[in-house]
């Protein structure tokens, strides 16, 4: 009988133990989890270049501790709103003054829960001239037909770009993120300048004279062997338009998003940008 109570008290202390280990194993593979939910970094971005240098990126990332997700659109109008309502840590296909518009349409001020903010300037796409029917802008003709995009930001940007080439002339007090086609005072050579999405002008080309195209849309259309002439270097354009990684205002002291921003501005990929998408992307100084 001695013998028997030995047993069952050793199998007691057994059952517990391995109920304690049990236990004790479920709440590392819970911690291990929620550890690597906080190393993952989620960004939204459109396909090429966005999607391209994300994808280069994570390596250098991996090396740091963090799992960097890309999530990639076709189209950029959801993009913001997946990044207030928290979907996203992050996103990368957008200029500034794009991001400024969208939180004044979207009602969002600093400190409103969903306001969006710069984490970091990473490249500048130079917006293009393209064509399907000429090899130079000098072969611009009386009633030429033009395509810009729609949007407010780009459109400005297209018509100082039609500026630049002496097509057009714009009043004197309107600038690069404001001006619309309303704000044309000279258009001597009649040249019917169309508005339509940012992301048709590329399948137009072959219907229309010129077009003026983001270098994204360039790059995944396929045209870039259409491209002309682009926005100078040193332009106000290549100031005010780099694309950036925005967040939402009470995540950009994040370690995780801090640490994307050095990664994606180090010098491996810089040079990954340069040798990838030559004139069509620039890294950001």
């Amino acid at each position: 009988m001695k013998k028997l109570n030995t047993l069952v008290a050793a199998a007691v202390l057994s059952a517990g133990l391995v109920g304690c280990s049990s236990s004790n194993n479920t709440a590392s593979s819970t911690a291990d989890s929620s550890a690597k939910a906080d190393k993952t970094i989620t960004v939204g971005a459109t396909t090429s270049p966005h999607g391209v240098i994300l994808e280069k990126a994570k390596d250098l990332l991996a090396e740091k501790g963090y799992t960097l997700e890309v999530v990639e659109f076709s189209d950029y109008p959801n993009i913001n709103p997946s990044t207030s309502d928290g979907s996203l840590d992050a996103n990368y296909f957008q200029h500034f003054p794009y991001l400024e518009s969208y939180n004044a349409d979207s009602n969002y001020t600093e400190g409103v829960d969903g306001y969006l903010v710069s984490a970091g300037a990473i490249h500048y796409e130079p917006l293009g001239i393209y064509s399907q029917k000429h090899e130079s802008v000098d072969e611009i003709a009386d009633g030429a037909q033009i395509a810009i995009p729609n949007d407010a930001t780009n459109e400005a940007r297209a018509l100082f770009l039609l500026e630049a080439q002496g097509w057009i002339t714009l009043a004197d007090d309107v600038n690069i993120a404001t001006a619309t086609i309303h704000d044309i005072e000279e258009n001597p050579k009649n040249l019917e300048i169309v508005e339509i999405a940012a992301d048709q002008v590329a399948s137009k080309l072959p219907d229309i004279d010129f077009g003026v195209l983001n270098g994204n849309y360039a790059l995944t259309s396929e045209v870039t062997e259409d491209l002309l002439v682009t926005e100078a270097a040193d332009s106000e354009a290549a100031k005010t338009y780099q694309n950036i990684i925005a967040v939402r205002e009470d995540r950009k002291d994040d370690e995780a998003i801090k640490t994307l921003v050095e990664v994606l501005k180090s010098d491996e990929i810089k040079k990954f940008i340069n040798d990838e998408f030559g004139a069509f992307a620039v890294p950001a100084e």
